[in-house]
């Protein structure tokens, strides 16, 4: 594998480019080159450059529709990209870095600052590289640690279970053996859960999701009825966490499109979360439902123990989980992002605000429904 750093450089004028590739050759480059942008993206299908240096008066395709058109790309997207042109306006410099290039240089140029430039973004590239590599292995480590806790603790379960059950069957009484299969019971559902959301993920990465809400959805104009239903579900929970479950309907509510079946899970995920994370005398989860001018808006808010502002813009992401090992979680810190996709499918989203020892409250948003043909 060649190990030199490939440079691309596009630019229409003969003896200009023949220059460049000879500079940066001889500072141990290696060059790709191209008359114009359409012969660089033809270029692009075959070799990916570390770095473009594009004029951006071509025919056929500027420097400009060029950078676009790389951006476009989810290959391009990383790659630095220097402008080398003759226009040299304060306005032109201007719009070639509100694009996104790295850099802008005017020609005549010095080929001594062309390759220090080249240099120091192909440094700088290395080290958000690094960082983001780095990044990457902890999140790796991370999720393989969560998934190994998750699977094996619901199989100590099951196993240990059976093997009691097993090894003393005849002596058992009715009572014991139903406190082996509720134990055996525990470790499946927790088993089944991890694999429904694992699955779940794949369904909206995939865009199975999105496809069963462009098929699935309706206008309802009984949401209420649907946020009741889902809140029952959690009473028993509630009631043995020893806190108040309510729920608060504005009615009517205007109608709003959704699939119900996903829409009742993101749902679902905020008022579990509520419950898990509220403890103590006095304790609660209000889930309130009303309209706001052209959305709906259903909240869920507790007096739980509240999240640290500078955890908030995590709560969101993948495998994340706020003192995990603190508050003894289980799964694997997939519900609030799913959550939010799947509200997200469905033209809303999900907005967080929390105090520390306060609590906390979730709220969807979705768009309301105005017209016949969505309302059809």
């Amino acid at each position: 594998m060649d190990e030199k750093p490939c440079i691309l450089v596009v630019e229409d004028h003969d003896p200009i480019r023949e220059a460049i590739r000879i500079i940066l050759e001889d500072e141990g480059f290696r060059v790709v080159t191209a008359v114009d942008g359409l012969d660089a993206l033809q270029k692009m299908e075959h070799t990916r450059p570390d770095l473009i240096v594009a004029d951006i008066m071509m025919p056929r395709m500027d420097g400009r529709d060029f950078y676009r058109a790389v951006r476009e790309r989810p290959e391009g997207l990383a790659i630095p990209f220097i402008f080398l042109t003759a226009l040299g306006t304060k306005e032109d410099i201007l719009l070639g870095k509100e694009l996104g290039a790295e850099d802008y240089l005017v020609k005549p140029f010095d080929p001594q600052e062309l390759v220090r430039i080249i240099r120091s973004r192909l440094r700088r590239m290395r080290e958000v590289q690094q960082v983001q590599a780095a990044e990457l292995d902890r999140l790796k480590q991370h999720i393989v640690t969560i998934l190994s806790h998750e699977l094996r603790t619901p199989l100590t379960y099951i196993l240990g279970y059976t093997a009691l059950a097993l090894d003393d069957l005849y002596n058992l009484s009715p009572t014991a053996l139903q406190e082996f299969l509720k134990g055996i019971r525990r470790g499946v559902d927790r088993l089944a859960r991890l694999v429904n959301d694992l699955l779940l993920l794949i369904r909206l990465d995939s865009g199975q999701a999105a496809e069963e809400v462009r098929l699935l959805s309706e206008a309802r104009t009984d949401l209420g009825n649907i946020v009741r239903n889902v809140v029952d579900q959690y009473r028993f929970q509630a009631l043995n966490a020893g806190l108040v479950l309510d729920c608060i309907i504005q009615e009517p509510l205007p109608p709003v499109r959704i699939c119900e079946l996903l829409f009742r899970d993101a749902l679902s995920r905020l008022v579990d979360n509520g419950i898990k994370f509220t403890r103590g005398k006095g304790s609660f989860v209000h889930v309130r439902a009303e309209a706001t001018g052209d959305r709906v808006e259903i909240s869920v808010a507790d007096n739980g123990i509240g999240i640290p502002e500078s955890e908030i813009h995590q709560l969101f992401e993948r495998f994340r989980q706020i003192d995990r090992e603190k508050l003894e979680q289980q799964g694997v810190g997939l519900g609030l992002a799913i959550a939010r996709d799947l509200i997200r499918l469905h033209g809303g989203d999900i907005t967080v605000q929390s105090q520390v020892g306060q609590g906390s409250t979730f709220t969807i948003w979705l768009p309301v429904v105005h017209s016949e043909t969505q309302l059809q």
